[in-house]
């Protein structure tokens, strides 16, 4: 369910941004049965849509009998528990699903850690919907407090979590730190790559750095982070990083929760800007990952535009090879300076000339030292 704002337009037209989610949804396990929008100047404060449109919900739910209503846009705390109390369905946000997903696909123990940090941030202020219905004095038992209800119980008690996570994933940050000076010392360039979800990183990560790492065509197939080696042309020795993909809408809270892995692309000598360019909304799947980058004070960060996926137009390499005129490309690509290569990563059509790129693109060598494993 979204809302398209008359007011303050968005470049995602709405129906796009609904089918996103509905990708999103499936991602999670979820099975979509309706697809709604709704036209307002701004959405309702009190509900997120009309009163109009939350009675078709109602009649739509004695019909079909769905048991989850999934909206657009993060939801108030107070939107959420109205919703929930009119329908009577189980209601989530955005952000709940990404949070939803991500907690599937991590793997690792820091990935876990990250999605939980978020999960409890966006839960905190939500409590007072959970436990509206059980307002009781405690007795002191446990870890309850004289006189403590269970909602004030359950906020110091995810609070007290947060802080042990945030401890944790310091631990994990310093860690890091101390690789990163690690292999600093040992002179090799990391070349990371970064773009829009299901833009193709992972297969084209696995191209260039000949591994094997889990690929699906589902949006945050990859959450944690990978890192490979490998032999530039030259016999440049260069560190490939893969990194999770972006998304429009992506709520500042997970981005917060993933600072100990986004400050791997900081210190990136160089970002490999990854780009479904067969997809219809490409366009504003680039300026979303562009922005962002800038969020997170990347803008200036040298880096390579790759387009990819070209296998979708095009017959063979040959083709590709044909397409050396910058002039035939879309100009949206060509606005944020670097070089642009074209690519097939799952034909492995053009990777010679992006590795050319890349060696040309890298600072001076630097000494690689043989002690560094």
């Amino acid at each position: 369910m979204g809302v398209e704002c008359k007011i303050a337009r968005s470049a995602w037209p709405v129906e796009d941004s609904l089918q996103e989610l509905s990708h999103l949804a499936r991602a999670a396990g979820a099975s979509v049965v309706a697809i709604i929008s709704q036209k307002l100047d701004s959405p309702s404060s009190t509900y997120y849509v009309g009163r109009g449109k939350l009675a078709e919900l109602s009649d739509l739910k004695r019909r079909i009998d769905y048991d989850t209503v999934i909206f657009d846009d993060e939801l108030s705390p107070r939107q959420q528990r109205n919703l929930e109390e009119v329908l009577a369905v189980k209601v989530i946000d955005r952000t709940a699903l990404i949070l939803d997903v991500f907690a599937r696909k991590a793997r690792t123990r820091e990935g876990q850690l990250q999605v939980e940090l978020a999960q409890h941030r966006y839960l905190l202020p939500r409590l007072v919907g959970q436990w509206s219905h059980l307002e009781k004095l405690g007795g002191g038992i446990g870890t309850r407090g004289p006189g403590e209800s269970q909602l004030e119980t359950d906020r110091r008690l995810i609070r007290k979590r947060i802080v042990h996570i945030e401890r944790e994933i310091e631990h994990v940050r310093q860690h890091r730190t101390l690789y990163r000076k690690r292999r600093q010392k040992a002179g090799l360039y990391v070349v990371s790559l970064v773009g829009y979800t299901n833009a193709g990183k992972s297969t084209l990560f696995n191209c260039l750095s000949h591994s094997e790492v889990g690929v699906e065509d589902k949006l945050f197939s990859t959450l944690d982070p990978v890192t490979r080696s490998m032999l530039l042309p030259g016999g440049q020795k260069v560190l490939f990083t893969d990194t999770v993909g972006f998304i429009h809408k992506l709520p500042p809270s997970i981005v917060a929760a993933f600072r100990a892995t986004l400050e791997e692309l900081d210190d990136a000598d160089l970002l490999l800007h990854v780009i479904d360019v067969m997809h219809k909304n490409a366009a504003a799947q680039c300026r979303t990952v562009e922005k962002q980058l800038e969020e997170l004070g990347l803008q200036n960060k040298a880096r390579i535009t790759v387009l990819n996926k070209l296998d979708l137009a095009l017959r063979s390499e040959e083709d590709l090879r044909g397409l050396t005129d910058a002039s035939c490309l879309d100009e949206r690509f060509l606005s944020y300076g670097g070089d642009v290569v074209l690519v097939s990563a799952a034909k492995g059509w053009g990777i010679g000339s992006l590795l050319d790129k890349i060696a040309y693109n890298l600072p001076k060598p630097k000494q690689n030292l043989p002690e560094y494993t």
